[in-house]
């Protein structure tokens, strides 16, 4: 039976987020809270390191750690086989360390190991880190569907002095995926669609507060975006790359969870269906989805204009070329229709595949024109 009543909402969160410089080394202090034995699920670029400094500092404070390292895309088959290892040890705690893909396949892991959900993103790249769902592909990188669980990560740690060093194409798409949790946030509000607090018994409706955190969301990133991205380029920690590092995963990932998705991952979901998907991150095809959201909508010019000029200056993309997609009747039907298994039903209004081709066509016009423009 479905949790969804008028008057009832629903919050879901982590239990714990701790951000600042330096604070992986104290994992295993606060792991430790949950239980003694604690498994690692890490992207290979730090699996060696890693691995060597957790089992010291697990040791140093009385308890064991295991590692295991993911590599591959988050396939049915993928996490099925890591998730088999991860019971056969039988932790306490199951840690996600590394990117989008990684968090999410050790999130199935502690599930289905009934064990506690620890995360720790190397990259502000998504807003995976806090949520209670995996995004699940098919094999060719194409998105497919997404699990949800019962229970948020309990506790989720950022290093904002690794957030500094790890690429800085991820720190700016993940402000692309943060840009768009709040007017995703008012398409749901408009179209009163449940939200994503225990989502297969039917979700509930927002929370003022979720609505609040993804304004907040957008300002923090429009405000110090560029700022943040200057001080990653430089690999150091300022207080505006704090606040964009929580804003893509905190505050975007409550926002998100909480409010819903609607047309501009609509949109990035649809061009994974392309071959030439593969070739750009979520948050960069999110950010197009945006404009195309917006255009969709018919906000004011001058929102847009906000919009795109900022994704210009911090390097996102604005056209379907910047995504390597040529602009294609082809192309466009195979987005329209794949889009359309996405989260179009959230907007206010009804969407059709050639609505959707009509809205990618008119969103590529208006990033063309500022591109040339501004």
């Amino acid at each position: 039976m479905s949790y969804v009543m008028k008057t009832t909402r629903g919050w879901g969160s982590p239990s714990r987020y701790i951000q600042g410089p330096g604070e992986i080394d104290n994992l295993a202090k606060y792991t430790s809270l949950y239980g003694k034995k604690a498994l690692a699920v890490i992207d290979p670029f730090f699996f060696d390191d890693l691995s060597a400094k957790l089992k010291r500092q697990y040791e140093e404070n009385g308890a064991e750690i295991e590692t295991l390292m993911f590599a591959g895309e988050v396939t049915e088959k993928n996490i099925a086989e890591i998730a088999e290892k991860g019971r056969s040890l039988s932790p306490d705690v199951v840690i996600g360390i590394g990117g989008g893909k990684t968090l999410d396949t050790a999130k199935a892991v502690a599930a289905g190991a009934n064990a506690v959900m620890a995360i720790v993103p190397t990259s502000a790249s998504t807003d995976a880190p806090t949520s209670a769902l995996s995004v699940i592909y098919k094999d060719n990188g194409e998105h497919s569907h997404a699990i949800f669980y019962d229970k948020n990560p309990e506790f989720v740690l950022v290093d904002s002095a690794i957030i500094a060093k790890a690429p800085i194409r991820f720190l700016v798409s993940g402000m692309g995926d943060a840009l768009s949790t709040v007017f995703e946030a008012r398409a749901n509000q408009a179209s009163d669609t449940a939200n994503y607090i225990w989502f297969t018994h039917g979700g509930f409706r927002r929370c003022k507060s979720a609505l609040a955190v993804s304004e907040l969301c957008y300002e923090t990133v429009i405000e110090k975006g560029f700022l943040a991205k200057m001080a990653a380029e430089k690999g150091i920690v300022t207080e505006a790359l704090e606040d964009v590092i929580e804003a893509n995963t905190l505050m975007s990932g409550l926002g998100f969870e909480n409010t819903g998705c609607a047309g501009a991952h609509s949109v990035g979901d649809g061009i994974t269906a392309l071959p030439e998907g593969a070739k750009t991150l979520h948050g960069e095809k999110v950010a197009f989805g945006v404009i195309c959201q917006l255009v969709a909508e018919n906000a004011p010019e001058e929102l847009i204009e906000e919009v795109v000029t900022f994704c210009l200056r911090v390097g996102l993309p604005v056209t379907l070329e910047d995504l390597f997609v040529e602009e294609t009747e082809e192309n466009l039907r195979v987005i329209a229709k794949a889009s359309l298994n996405s989260f179009w039903s959230a907007q206010p209004f009804h969407v059709t595949e050639d609505m959707v081709v009509d809205i990618v066509k008119a969103g590529n016009a208006v990033g063309k024109y500022y591109k040339e423009t501004v």
